[in-house]
């Protein structure tokens, strides 16, 4: 009896003391990470809800440009038909009139009003041609901000929502598995005979999966962590074109805004890998501080032969540990730590993510548009990569072909134009041009940049006439030693403008790549 009543009261004051406390710190844990995910939360759909609204207005952008495309278009044809009407109405009036000065007076009179018609379709066919490169671009706009807005709800539902969730369930699943493994202890040291009990509860506690929890959560509501489905471009008053226009007069514009993405693109991902090491880190640390391994109380149920009084069995245990106070505090000093980190990490990967899908979206139109100007420039083209230049087009086929790629593919790539390529793949590559076709028209194509680098700079080493005469290195290397920057000038001038006109144009390619 004296043995079980001492069970009981260790027991009890483990309950009180320990088991509850724990409880109550698991609960205030809860509740805080709950406060901080809400304002994640809501600060990604406000993101969310900006770029929704962007979107909207791109779009009525687009249909109002498209509709006074439309009406543009309409006076044009009006003013053709009434310029049409007048000049066969001073055509057909050839017949003799009784009064000589009236006669004179009438033609004078339709030949003004023909001017006056000719003027006014002039201005209305050059209103119609700006308000259609207007509606070409809002389309263009309009495009690239539906393809963002959906990778980014896409991203919202499918990678944000989960990691959200995983922030709800901080350290949650490990202390309750701590608290729980504490009352497990004292039970079974307690009763043998309630064991088959308690090893049920001691199997649900080591089934406890964050995993598993959060995939049963996001099935028992899958109308709210759903994706939607993908916007659609929404055409207006008949427009067919519903992909990204690459034509001439904004080739150039789309070319600029892809080097720009690619650029913004590098130093945004080599930020957020940054964050995201930080990030994980910090979430070692924390998991490190919530996995501690003090849930085992066997100890505080020992008996001696002496009949001492009750001890306090948390005395030595959790709460009662002079650091705990400092541990609470550096627990939730990382924790905020953590969130800034995480907070930051999913603004740069959405902005990362809108600006991909930009990226690709581009890339894509870009290369078609490339894909389809070669096909109309390389036709009747033979043996392109011949010992000399190309007399029939300014720009060789192979050269053009091989820098676009580069453009596309390579200008990432560490060590390009240093690193060797496959001699294989080289051999191929040149042997295809030499026939005459272009294995690198192809946006599907997966050829190594090296060797794509080693077919230009063989193309230029097998040269029977170098691009840079050899008879004129010696002078180009006089003028480099001159001091004066003005004559150092003139007289690269003089050396260059010996230089054939087609190599001129091949050398600025170079130089412009």
């Amino acid at each position: 009896v004296r043995r079980e009543s001492k069970d009981h009261a260790t027991l009890s004051d483990l309950y009180l003391n320990n088991v509850i406390s724990r409880l109550t710190h698991i609960s205030e844990d809860s509740a805080r990470l709950l406060k901080r995910s809400k304002e994640v939360l809501l600060q990604l759909q406000e993101d969310l809800m900006k770029l929704l609204n962007e979107l909207y207005t791109v779009m009525k952008t687009y249909h109002m440009y498209n509709a006074e495309t439309i009406s543009a278009e309409a006076k044009l044809r009006e003013a053709e038909r009434q310029e049409g009407r007048v000049k066969g109405v001073l055509g057909s009036s050839g017949g003799v009139e009784p009064v000589f000065g009236l006669r004179i007076e009438e033609r004078h009179q339709r030949r003004n009003a023909a001017r006056k018609m000719e003027k006014m379709r002039e201005k209305r066919k050059a209103k119609y041609s700006e308000n259609k490169l207007k509606t070409l671009k809002a389309r263009n706009e309009y495009l690239l901000t539906m393809e963002a807005t959906n990778a980014s709800v896409f991203k919202y539902y499918i990678h944000d929502l989960p990691d959200i969730i995983d922030c709800c369930d901080l350290g949650y699943h490990s202390s309750l598995s701590r608290a729980l493994r504490t009352y497990l202890s004292a039970e079974l040291s307690l009763e043998a005979s309630r064991r088959a009990g308690l090893e049920v509860l001691e199997g649900a506690v080591e089934n406890l999966d964050p995993a598993r929890d959060r995939q049963r959560l996001l099935g028992l509501y899958p109308t709210a962590f759903c994706p939607p489905q993908r916007f659609s471009f929404q055409a207006h008053m008949g427009d067919t074109v519903s992909q990204i226009a690459s034509q001439p007069q904004v080739q150039a514009e789309l070319t600029l805004r892809l080097t720009q993405l690619q650029t913004r693109l590098s130093s945004l991902k080599i930020e957020n890998e940054e964050v995201k090491k930080t990030w994980g880190a910090t979430l070692t640390t924390l998991q490190d501080m919530t996995v501690l391994d003090d849930c085992d109380v066997s100890q505080s149920f020992t008996h001696s032969p002496s009949s001492e009084s009750v001890k306090s069995s948390v005395s030595d245990g959790y709460l009662n540990k002079p650091s705990l106070a400092k541990r609470r505090a550096n627990q939730q000093e990382t924790e905020l730590f953590y969130f800034n980190k995480f907070r930051e990490y999913l603004e740069g990967s959405n902005l990362i993510s809108k600006l991909q899908a930009k990226h690709d979206i581009l890339k894509k139109a870009l290369a078609e548009g490339y894909k389809a100007e070669l096909l109309t420039t390389s036709r009747g083209r033979k043996n392109s990569h011949s010992k000399h230049q190309d007399s029939t087009k300014a720009i060789p086929l192979l050269v053009e072909s091989c820098i676009r790629y580069i453009n596309l593919h390579g200008l990432q790539h560490q060590g390009i134009f240093r690193v060797s390529g496959s001699q294989v793949e080289v051999n191929d590559i040149k042997n295809c041009f030499e026939r005459g076709n272009d294995p690198l028209i192809d946006e599907e194509s997966n050829h190594d940049i090296n060797s794509v680098a080693g077919v230009l700079k063989l193309y230029f080493r097998g040269l029977e006439n170098p691009l840079f005469p050899k008879d004129r290195f010696n002078d180009l290397i006089s003028c480099v030693r001159m001091e004066n920057l003005y004559d150092r000038a003139q007289c690269v001038r003089k050396i260059l403008l010996g230089v054939p006109r087609a190599t001129l144009v091949v050398m600025r390619y170079l130089f412009a790549f």
